[in-house]
């Protein structure tokens, strides 16, 4: 009888497991909701930005509330927006559809190990499932963008201040700059796109702080609040923007120097590991061998 009891059991668990898959690529397959600009919407002027489920409060259809129900109760919905906005807003993907893999993640994880071991403990890594792909796959694409951001920012900074104390506007040497990088990195494509929003209509501050929000480096933020500073009290931004690039480069040395010295303590792991173990063997190997076949010669 128990053994009844587990066959429909594991039965109804299979059953509902398939229909939630199946359920979670169609909503992944068929999104609903209107995607966002890269530049943002119109409507978020003024720094009123609203969150991306928020635009689901509004409508009827059974998945879209039971989204945004999952996203409220589970706290996802300010994170995800912000990992969205981190990851420059890409078109491939959007809030929405990192929820639905993290519940498929948070669903599937628990299902495997369960059908492998047997057991109802199994249930205990739904919460690993449902926070593995922040911590995995988009916390690393974060951090490359973030590197390949703050790779030409020193330049950057030169090239602003250069143009700047050539007599033209900040906003307006941003600008050139972009037009005349060679290869569009993602800090030029950031830059394009805060100029993009001060065309559309936004204030040059809130741009630039959004500029700042989007790209998640401390050294933005202090450049952005240098431009801010000089703005309200009338300083000279060119002297303000080589003490900041020269600033960014001693940091890039210092961090370089600090690599380097880590590097010899980092290279005692494979020499425990893999170099002395061999030359032991290659040392004591005769001795061990002569000890085998009758003893020692002496």
């Amino acid at each position: 009888m128990q053994d009844q009891i587990i066959n429909i059991v594991l039965m109804l668990v299979v059953v509902a497991g398939s229909a939630a898959v199946f359920t979670a690529v169609q909503r992944i397959a068929t999104p609903r909701v209107k995607a966002l600009s890269p530049m943002g919407d119109v409507s978020d002027m003024e720094g009123k930005e609203s969150s991306y489920f928020s635009r689901l409060e509004g409508s009827t259809n059974f998945w879209d509330k039971l989204d945004l129900f999952f996203a409220r109760k589970l706290g996802q919905e300010k994170k995800l927006d912000e990992i969205y906005t981190l990851l420059g807003r890409p078109p491939g993907t959007d809030p929405l559809k990192m929820l639905h893999l993290k519940m498929m993640v948070g669903a599937g994880l628990p299902a495997v190990f369960f059908v492998l071991s047997g057991s109802f403990l199994t249930l205990i890594f739904a919460p690993l499932g449902f926070i593995l792909p922040d911590a995995g796959i988009y916390a690393g694409r974060v951090r490359k963008r973030q590197e390949d951001i703050i790779r030409n920012f020193p330049t950057f900074v030169d090239l602003a201040a250069l143009m700047i104390e050539s007599g033209l506007d900040y906003m307006t040497a941003f600008d050139r700059i972009v037009k005349i990088a060679p290869v569009k990195t993602g800090l030029e494509l950031e830059i394009e796109r805060t100029i993009n929003e001060v065309q559309l209509g936004y204030s040059r501050r809130d741009a630039l702080r959004r500029l700042s929000t989007r790209t998640g480096l401390q050294e933005v933020r202090s450049f952005v609040g240098l431009i801010v500073q000089s703005d309200e009290l009338g300083t000279s931004l060119v002297e303000l923007l080589r003490n900041y690039s020269a600033d960014l480069r001693f940091r890039r040395l210092n961090k370089a120097e600090k690599l380097a010295a880590a590097a010899s303590t980092k290279m005692l792991i494979p020499l425990f590991i893999f170099i002395f173990p061999v030359v032991f063997v290659l040392m004591l190997a005769p001795m061990i061998m002569d000890l085998v076949m009758g003893g020692m010669p002496f």
